[in-house]
């Protein structure tokens, strides 16, 4: 029985090389596109790409920190 298309390693291949091709595509958009700033540092290049990077790895980081505070041990559920 063969594995399904998006398991078999050249698909995964397959799709980060079209995922970062678009990623490129997308931030190399802001060049040919006026950015009308609310604020100074929005209208900078690549400012949408860096943010939600920034941001992504903030959640990250917060998710972390919340699992430290909120975990619980293994038999919490067992009873006594």
């Amino acid at each position: 029985m063969k594995p399904h298309w998006l398991v078999r390693p050249g698909s995964i291949r397959l799709l980060w090389i079209v995922f970062l091709c678009i990623l490129a595509l997308t931030v190399l958009a802001g060049l040919l596109v006026h950015p009308h700033a609310a604020f100074g540092i929005d209208g900078s290049f690549g400012f949408y790409t860096w943010f939600g990077f920034a941001s992504c790895i903030a959640l990250i980081i917060v998710a972390k920190l919340l699992a430290l505070l909120l975990k619980r041990k293994d038999t919490y559920y067992d009873g006594d």
